[in-house]
């Protein structure tokens, strides 16, 4: 006999999601405030794809084109790819989302890492799978740690790289022996949104493995250096099987198309990349120098944010630092979600912030900046 409900209910799992917050935008009381807790460009979007914006302004009333062939083009010819391993999503958290809604189940498992992305956990529920957490080493990607963690039932592994709150890497050689050692029906997901800041040699965004593996995706976003956040502009590369698999259930229109341009003409205009990239150089090595000469510890950052850690004393804790810089105007993430409950992530940003939050960091720890 059915007992009759008096609403509608979620299926199970559904509510046991703790949702994604984001960081916080707002100072009460304070004229002038820096956002600095969403690692968003200083440099904001390139001219020409603000010009590319406008111009798609002029024909709102059509539909966008479904596959968006302008930005994948544009993509691959930036990066020497076949467009037909492109698929363009709203935002990588589009397309990390379908990812788990094809490829996880019930029973299933994905592997993440201790301070991975939240997505990562939230999408794996959502698809009624279950997210195995396992240890990070010094604040990176531990392969043997995941390569440990993997059953009979791990059907996705996803690492952040560059990492996010971290600011750290996993070299190109550990990417591929991990992916040697995973079963080759485990699907093993690389997260490159910071990819444009980082200046490694031993560091490889995805794109190698991607092309000789049929096992292997990666993700990119124009949401950090190309500045295009507030339009959710994400791509995927990966082998045909793949992207054949999502677009069967993706929005037919899931882009639009003042996105598609804008994109097009940012991926393009790789001079203004590049300004980006040095003016980020240049603030990453400033702001780490200058919050370890204040006794503060500093994780090694190759992306456009810093992980601050603060000392355990009472009143020079993270959250006494969040509020001290917040009623100054300096919005920084706290990152206490992420497993580091003393701690807080600066993302660059233009000089005088930057230089603001170094004098206002030096005025909290009692030391001149």
């Amino acid at each position: 006999m059915s007992v009759e409900m008096s609403k509608p209910v979620p299926r199970p799992g559904i509510l046991e999601i703790a949702a994604y917050v984001p960081g916080k935008e707002h100072a009460p009381g304070v004229a002038r405030v820096y956002k600095l807790s969403s690692n968003e460009t200083p440099l904001g979007a390139s001219p020409k794809a603000i010009e590319a914006f406008k111009r798609a302004a002029d024909n709102l009333e059509r539909y966008p084109d479904g596959q968006a062939r302008e930005l994948r083009d544009a993509i691959a010819a930036v990066h020497g790819l076949n467009p037909a391993n492109i698929l363009c999503g709203n935002g990588s958290d589009e397309l990390l989302a379908l990812l788990c809604h094809v490829y996880l189940a019930p029973g299933d498992e994905s592997i993440v890492t201790e301070h991975g992305f939240a997505i990562y956990k939230i999408q794996t529920m959502a698809a009624g799978a279950t997210p195995v957490v396992v240890r990070e080493k010094d604040h990176t990607v531990d392969v043997d740690a995941i390569l440990a963690a993997v059953t009979e039932r791990t059907k996705m592994v996803f690492i952040a790289n560059p990492g996010n709150p971290t600011g750290t890497y996993v070299p190109v050689s550990e990417i591929r022996r991990l992916q040697a050692a995973l079963p080759k029906h485990v699907m093993l997901v690389l997260d490159a949104a910071y990819a444009e800041y980082v200046r490694r040699n031993d560091y490889e965004s995805g794109i190698e493995v991607v092309s000789s593996n049929a096992n292997v995706v990666m993700t990119r976003t124009f949401s950090k250096i190309y500045g295009l956040a507030a339009l959710r502009v994400g791509w995927m590369y990966a082998p045909a099987a793949i992207i054949d698999a999502l677009d069967r259930v993706r929005g037919p229109f899931n882009m639009n198309a003042p996105a598609i341009a804008a994109g097009a003409a940012a991926i393009r205009d790789q001079s203004f990349v590049q300004e980006a990239v040095s003016f980020n150089q240049l603030w990453i090595e400033t702001l780490t120098n200058a919050f370890e000469a204040l006794g503060l510890k500093v994780t090694p950052s190759v992306t456009n944010f810093v992980l601050i850690h603060f000392p355990d004393v009472d009143g020079k804790r993270a959250v006494d630092a969040d509020e001290f810089l917040t009623s100054r105007g300096y919005i920084l993430r706290a990152v206490r979600g992420y497993g580091f409950p003393n701690s807080l992530r600066m993302s660059i940003g233009p000089e005088e912030a930057n230089r603001g939050v170094i004098e206002a960091l030096g005025e909290f720890m009692g030391r001149k900046a």
